[in-house]
């Protein structure tokens, strides 16, 4: 690089940190959350649209956790007095956005066999029970429903804190969980035991309060 190849890419640089100082306001950089429930505004939350994640994995012929991920999830959270002992969760799961990298293996997990979206369009998580485990941890029991058939599944929970976020101004909320079920149990046999019968869970979920009017509409 010579001498004005040098001050050309100094400049853009000092150019490109201006321009981002310009759009990060020192509340986003200097951004922190409140671990503690006891801080969290009693109301009805909503699933973040842009910031989640739900993924299963199993193992893959005993050679790695084959993972799929989904697409397209809602999830509303009733937060009570009481933290998360006192709340309740609903998570629902578009089955036919379920995407493994693999457009052939998409459109056969999607059939008949497996999660027969045609008849069973959704996966649906609901929570019936909460367990403290201290620093902000628990294990959360709810009922599963696959393919129509429901069973209970217990998640590890970390509560990840609370705070107004700095970008929407909504009070907001944020979780990671993970859990393991049995598949054969929900009828999701196919391929046993080359792909194996116990499914990992992995959860990342924001969820933003529903303002008071925007609130009392979807209650109707």
């Amino acid at each position: 690089m010579d001498c004005r190849d040098s001050s050309i890419f100094k400049a853009f640089t000092f150019g490109l940190l201006l321009a981002l100082g310009a759009c990060t306001p020192l509340q986003v950089v200097t951004h922190h959350v409140s671990a503690n429930e006891s801080s969290v505004p009693v109301g009805h939350y909503e699933l973040d649209p842009h910031h989640w994640n739900v993924s299963f994995d199993v193992d893959h012929f005993h050679y790695s956790r084959f993972v799929m991920r989904f697409d397209k999830v809602t999830g509303q959270l009733d937060w009570n007095a009481g933290g998360l002992a006192k709340s309740t969760a609903r998570i629902v799961i578009d089955a036919a956005s379920v995407n493994t990298n693999v457009p052939l293996l998409d459109r056969m997990v999607k059939g008949a066999d497996m999660f027969d979206v045609a008849r069973s369009p959704t996966i649906t998580f609901a929570s019936t029970s909460f367990e403290p485990k201290g620093d902000d941890k628990g294990t959360l029991t709810g009922d599963l429903t696959i393919r129509g058939v429901t069973k209970p599944v217990t998640l590890n929970v970390s509560f990840n804190g609370h705070a107004i976020n700095p970008l929407t101004k909504q009070e907001t909320l944020g979780f990671s969980a993970d859990g393991h079920f049995s598949r054969s149990q929900f009828g999701l046999t196919t391929w046993y035991p080359a792909v194996g019968d116990d499914v990992h869970v992995a959860i990342q979920a924001e969820f933003s309060k529903t303002p008071p009017a925007s609130a009392s509409t979807s209650a109707q």
